[in-house]
């Protein structure tokens, strides 16, 4: 592992910056056969007070601003994993998305579907190499 002075560390920091780069977990959203079923399990064993939506998870990152991870089940038979057949898909919080998809987009990366903006954020989807979708969200206000 290379050892970087402070110094070298705010100077790369600032390049990821301008490239985009992931900040945290946005959301893990899960394919189940019985939604309802896995919604009352996992609020009777683990705690998790589910709602209709799932769960939002509140935390700060590493400079104390309020985040939130989405936490939802969806349905066995949804499409908005295609065209992925896995059964679950992370979304990962990014800043600066446009950079980040400039930079996928020049490393062959394709993307699924056409960038989407909402009063909430930015949304963006790919494929990994295992055909994996990901999400990838800038959140527009602090607090999400």
């Amino acid at each position: 592992m290379v050892q970087t002075s402070n110094g070298q560390r705010k100077v790369i920091e600032k390049i990821m910056d301008k490239i985009g780069k992931v900040t945290g977990i946005g959301g893990v959203f899960i394919k189940a056969a019985d939604c309802e079923g896995l919604k009352n399990w996992y609020q009777t064993q683990l705690g998790i007070p589910v709602d209709a939506y799932g769960w939002s998870f509140f935390w700060k990152d590493a400079e104390g601003k309020d985040c939130l991870t989405q936490w939802s089940l969806f349905e066995q038979r949804s499409t908005y994993f295609d065209p992925s057949d896995k059964p679950m898909m992370i979304n990962y919080r990014v800043d600066n998305l446009d950079a980040l998809l400039e930079n996928l987009q020049g490393a062959g990366i394709t993307l699924v579907g056409e960038p989407q903006s909402f009063d909430y954020g930015k949304f963006a989807w790919i494929l990994d190499p295992e055909g994996n979708k990901i999400e990838l969200w800038e959140p527009i206000d602090s607090g999400f």
